[in-house]
Order: C-alpha cells, then sequence, then structure tokens
C-alpha cells in the first residue's frame, strides 16, 4: 500500500503514475483489457493543463455495494464520459475504484477520479484539470445471512478510511465512513448506504466540507443476454457552506465473462451538484495471487 501513499504524497500525477504501475504489473489473467492506458492519458494530460483555484465543486455521493472480493482478487473499474457540472462541463478520463481482496470478508477499496474541466459559462470546452480527493477505505463485511449462493439474505457491512487531498486547492487529510445494509436474493442485491463525512477544504483546520450522505444502490439481473440493470439514489446534507445534493444514476451492466463486465448509465441531478451525464464503463478482474 505504500506506493499509493507515496503517489498521493507527490500529487497527482504521481499517484496516478502509480495506479498505472500497479495495474500493468499485476495483468495477469484478461490480456485483450488494459486499464493503463486510460492512467497514461489522465497522467499525460495533467501534466499539460493549468490548476483551477475557483469556488470548490463538491463531487457526487455514489453509493456502494456489498461485494467483496476473494483474498487475492483485484477488480478495476473504470468509467470514462461527459457529466454537466453547476456551472460547467467536465470530462472524466479516467472515475476509477480499484478493489483488492485482502483477507475474507476484507477488502481495500481505492477511490479517485481525474478530469478536465470547462469554463463556468457551459461551454462544451475543457482547459483545466479538476481531479477529485482519493478515499482510500477498507471495506468490511460484518454479517452475512445467506446459507448458499441461491438463497436470500440479510448482510451488514461497512466503509471507512481517509480522504486524501488531491483536489485542486485541497489541503487536510478528510475522513469518510459508511454503514452498509443489504439484500440480496440470487443474483440481485439492494444496499442501504448510511454515513458521514469531512473533506479536504480550503484551510486544514476551517472551511472543512462535512455532512451526512444516504443512498441505495440496486443491482437486478434481467436473466437475458447476461444483462443486468443498475441504479442509484444518493443524497447528500452538508454542515458547512455547501449546497445539498440529490441524485440518481440508471443503466445497464453487460458481464462479458465472470472477469469482465461493460456498463452504460446515466446520471441526473435533482437537487444541487451535477445536472446530468453518461458514463461508460469498463470492470475487469485480474487474479494478483491465490
Amino acid at each position: 500500500m505504500s506506493f499509493w501513499l507515496l503517489g498521493a504524497a507527490c500529487g497527482p500525477p504521481a499517484l496516478l503514475s502509480s495506479l498505472a504501475g500497479a495495474i500493468g504489473a499485476n495483468s495477469c489473467s484478461l490480456t485483450s483489457v488494459r486499464a493503463t492506458p486510460f492512467l497514461a492519458i489522465a497522467a499525460a494530460s495533467f501534466a499539460l493543463l493549468p490548476r483551477e483555484s475557483e469556488a470548490r465543486r463538491r463531487p457526487r455521493f455514489e453509493p456502494t455495494d456489498l461485494e467483496l472480493e476473494p483474498e487475492g482478487a483485484l477488480e478495476v473499474d473504470l468509467q470514462v464520459g461527459a457529466v454537466r457540472g453547476e456551472a460547467a462541463w467536465r470530462l472524466f478520463v479516467p472515475d476509477i475504484e480499484l478493489d483488492l481482496g485482502l483477507a475474507p470478508n476484507v477488502e481495500l477499496d481505492i477511490d479517485g477520479a481525474y478530469a478536465v474541466e470547462g469554463p463556468d459559462d457551459g461551454r462544451f470546452t475543457f482547459d483545466h484539470a479538476a481531479p477529485e480527493n482519493v478515499w482510500v477505505a477498507a471495506k468490511l463485511g460484518l454479517y452475512d445471512s445467506r446459507e448458499d449462493a441461491s438463497s436470500s439474505a440479510w448482510s451488514i457491512g461497512a466503509q471507512l478510511g481517509p480522504k486524501l487531498p488531491v483536489g485542486n486547492d485541497a489541503h487536510g487529510i478528510g475522513y469518510e465512513a459508511l454503514l452498509l445494509v443489504g439484500r440480496t436474493w440470487g443474483e440481485n442485491h439492494v444496499v442501504l448506504n448510511l454515513g458521514a463525512l469531512i473533506d479536504p477544504g480550503a484551510h486544514i483546520a476551517s472551511d472543512r466540507p462535512a455532512g451526512v450522505q444516504a443512498g441505495v444502490d440496486v443491482d437486478l439481473n434481467l436473466d437475458w443476454a447476461n444483462l443486468s440493470w443498475v441504479a442509484e439514489l444518493a443524497g447528500v446534507h452538508f454542515f458547512s457552506a455547501d449546497s445539498d445534493q440529490l441524485s440518481a444514476t440508471a443503466g445497464l451492466t453487460w458481464a462479458a465473462n465472470a472477469d469482465l463486465d461493460f456498463s452504460l448509465v446515466g446520471l441526473l441531478g435533482l437537487a444541487g451538484g451535477d445536472r446530468g451525464g453518461i458514463l461508460l464503463g469498463v470492470s475487469p478482474k485480474f487474479a494478483l495471487w491465490k
């Protein structure tokens, strides 16, 4: 885990370089899909773009599921696409989440995004970098009543950890924690997310975004052509001077095989935060050790 911390300490370019190196070195089970090109493009474009220091933009809350990777398995969840914020467009290249199984019911999650953003007049152009803070979290499976793969069950988990100040004008270490309560049946799940956050802010000791958040993550198997319907509803209430947010996503996931998924998801902003967008995703899995 030391190379992730080194990348965060040195800044976003070093972090992206570390991510690309880690994935490239361990791509052992799917040779046709590589995350490295996405990360290399992001790292190169970051070096060429100026950093913006205007009014802060709050990334939206994305509810998570209770899926835990087996020990030694790595899932790389990449999304690229265009999103219209409150004032400006931005292009994700990419939004990335790494899920690494460390032990039974213990997973390391690293969640971040690199984007280029346009001017506040809403023109569809991109002229400055807009990276997001990186959340390094442990996801824990605390309870699961399932007796076999075909039965329904209740499950409880948690995801918590520090947020590294990689975003523009971000200072100080933040923290985020979620309680996860899920219902599964067959290959379907619904997961309730409840939590709180305090993010890196304009100053280490003050002006820190802080609030509570809630959301629902839904994944329903359509029993046709390996397709699943996926959706999220998420809201954040801030105690700081940031606007509250409410957003929804919906789309389809296609399982090409047991180790590779593709997705197409639309975003609709209902209050505050992002207004809308569309994201194309790919999620390969790799066996690093057994």
